[in-house]
């Protein structure tokens, strides 16, 4: 009996064979021949022939008028070529030659396109060497440009301001005749200011530090009085007394001993519209009669007239001058006068006064 399961037994499915007639011949395409590469070597090179040995041919001597003579190299063709700098360059063409460096310009001729133009002295400068334009600045600084103008206009109305304060005049807004008169107050203090710095102060200062250390009895004359007090200190703008108390310098018209003073001020001349209203001293310097100690240099050891602000007029010699403060009298009867209590000063000789009043 067969087993079902068995596959090996099983009979296999049935093939059916078909068979066709012969089979028509196909004509072969040719086919190209492939080229086949051939190895490239490297070239070889021809072997060296051997070099062979110079022999220097024997030297003959020619004559000078031989057929067969070297000819020597003529002077031109012996010169080395020129430069290509050197050489002339083509009418058509080429590089020019460097221009030569211009002038500088002359200051006239700055000034003179500076107000031309309306410009700044440097700008001037600057188009007369052949750099910017004076019109190109103006275009590319219209504000600072529009400022100049304004100057230069006030200059041609007022010939005898200067371009400095026709700036100041624009930045202010003031009235030129105003700006002008702030100008030279200013121009006033800044004198007086050298003018103080160009004297010695030490002799007046050891002469007032010897009274405060000798604890001398003074007589401090004052506009409308005299007072009489011991010095115990001194300030730059007031004197300190036991008595008085501070006592500003500009009030101060004379110091002077007790016994100097009572002495001397019988003897002297008052003008009593001063005496019952003294001048008021201002407190600029600068607007003082008397602010220069300077010119006082020439006179010292001369006999010298003063008119001081209390109607006091004194002749003494002079002494020592400071920067603010005067001595006469001489070492033995000194009298201290500040410059803001005078009102004038001249020499005793005759010479003519400093000052607004004579």
């Amino acid at each position: 009996m067969t087993d079902p399961n068995d596959k090996s037994k099983r009979p296999g499915p049935r093939v059916e064979v078909i068979r066709k007639g012969p089979a028509a011949p196909v004509a072969s395409r040719p086919v190209a021949p492939v080229p086949v590469p051939r190895p490239v070597g490297a070239p070889t090179a021809p072997a060296p022939r051997p070099a062979s040995p110079v022999v220097p041919s024997p030297v003959v001597p020619r004559a000078p008028g031989s057929p067969d003579a070297p000819v020597a190299p003529s002077p031109a063709a012996r010169a080395p070529r020129a430069a290509f700098s050197e050489r002339a360059a083509p009418r058509g063409g080429g590089f020019r030659a460097p221009a030569s460096p211009r002038p500088p310009p002359t200051p006239e001729a700055i000034a003179a396109l500076a107000a031309r133009e309306r410009v700044p002295n440097r700008i001037a400068k600057g188009e007369l060497e052949g750099k910017m334009k004076c019109r190109i600045w103006k275009k590319l600084h219209a504000e600072e440009a529009q400022r100049f103008d304004q100057a230069f206009t006030l200059v041609q109305q007022h010939p005898k301001l200067e371009l400095t304060d026709a700036f100041g005049v624009v930045q202010s807004g003031l009235p030129v005749d105003e700006f002008l008169a702030r100008r030279a107050r200013a121009k006033k203090r800044d004198e007086v200011k050298k003018a103080r710095s160009a004297v010695d102060a030490a002799p007046i200062d050891a002469f007032i530090q010897g009274l405060i250390d000798e604890k001398a009895e003074l007589s401090i004359v004052l506009g409308e009085r005299t007072a009489l007090d011991v010095l115990t200190a001194v300030q730059p703008v007031a004197f300190e007394g036991e008595r008085s108390g501070r006592v500003e310098k500009l009030q101060v018209v004379l110091l002077a001993r007790r016994t100097t003073w009572e002495a001397l001020a019988p003897q002297l001349d008052r003008d009593a519209r001063l005496t019952q209203k003294p001048t008021p001293v201002a407190r600029q310097p600068a607007r003082r009669p008397v602010n220069d100690p300077r010119p006082m240099l020439d006179a010292i050891g001369k006999d010298v007239r003063f008119v001081l602000r209390n109607g006091l007029t004194l002749t003494q010699r002079l002494d020592v001058v400071g920067p603010y403060d005067v001595l006469v009298g001489g070492p033995a009867a000194p009298l201290f006068i500040p410059l803001h209590a005078m009102l004038s000063w001249a020499p005793a000789d005759g010479g003519a006064p400093a000052g607004p009043a004579a």
